[in-house]
C-alpha cells in the first residue's frame, strides 16, 4: 500500500501585487521546501515554489509539463491556505529514535501489559514539545511525547506502548492562534497538528 503523502508547507496570503505568495513551510530546514521539486495540492495540481525572500515565493503551476506563473494578487489570492504535499518516500529517514509526526498518526497504542488503549489520533506540536492525542473510551487522552511515556514506537508494526503518568491531560491543547505564527495562514488558520512540521523527537522526561 502506499504511503499517504506528507504535508510540507501551506500557501498563506498574497505579497504585494506581483503574484508572490508568504508560505508556511514544515521543511527542515524551511527553505528546504522549495528543494523537493513539485508539490501536489489535494486535488493533484502541481506547483513549484521559488524564494524571493524571507517566507515569500513566486509560485509556479505546472500544467502538462509546463509552467504557469502566478502573476498577479487576485491569482495569488485564490492559492491562500493551498496545502502543499510531498510523496512519503521522497523525504529522507528520520534519525534514530526520531520520527515524522504523521507517521504516528494512526498507531495503536497499548499499555505496558500489551492491553489495548486507543489509537493515536494526533499529535500536537506548538514548540515547547510535542504530545500524542489518543482516542479512548470516554473521550481524548493526551499525553507527552517523551521516552519515560512512549517508552516503545514500533512504525512498522503500527503500535506504541503508552505508560500515561497520573496528572495526564484529558482533553486536547487548544489549537494555537495567528498570533506569533506570522500571517501564512491567511483568516482561516489550519492546526498545526496537521502538519509534519519537520521531524519529532522524543524528549527526556524533566527533572
Amino acid at each position: 500500500m502506499q504511503a499517504a503523502p506528507i504535508l510540507l508547507g501551506v500557501i498563506g496570503r498574497p505579497h504585494g501585487v506581483r503574484g508572490l505568495v508568504r508560505v508556511s513551510s514544515y521543511a527542515d530546514p524551511p527553505e528546504a521546501l522549495a528543494d523537493y521539486g513539485p508539490l501536489a495540492d489535494e486535488s493533484g495540481r502541481r506547483f513549484a515554489l521559488r524564494w524571493r525572500g524571507e517566507s515569500v515565493a513566486e509560485v509556479v503551476e505546472i500544467v502538462g509539463g509546463a509552467e504557469a506563473r502566478v502573476t498577479d494578487r487576485t491569482a495569488a489570492a485564490r492559492l491562500t491556505n493551498t496545502r502543499l504535499y510531498v510523496e512519503r518516500d521522497r523525504l529522507p529517514a528520520p534519525a534514530e529514535d526520531e520520527f515524522y509526526l504523521a507517521d504516528l498518526v494512526g498507531l495503536a497504542a497499548v499499555d505496558a501489559a500489551g492491553a489495548p488503549v486507543g489509537t493515536v489520533a494526533a499529535v500536537h506540536d506548538y514548540g515547547a514539545g510535542a504530545s500524542l492525542e489518543i482516542n479512548v473510551d470516554g473521550g481524548p487522552l493526551v499525553v507527552p511525547f517523551t521516552r519515560a511515556v512512549v517508552p516503545i514506537v514500533d512504525v512498522a508494526g503500527r503500535r506504541l506502548v503508552v505508560v500515561p503518568p497520573a496528572d495526564v491531560d484529558a482533553t486536547p491543547p487548544p489549537t494555537p492562534s495567528r498570533k506569533g505564527r506570522g500571517d501564512c495562514l491567511g483568516e482561516s488558520p489550519l492546526p498545526l497538528r496537521e502538519g509534519v512540521r519537520g521531524r519529532g523527537r522524543r524528549e527526556d522526561s524533566a527533572a
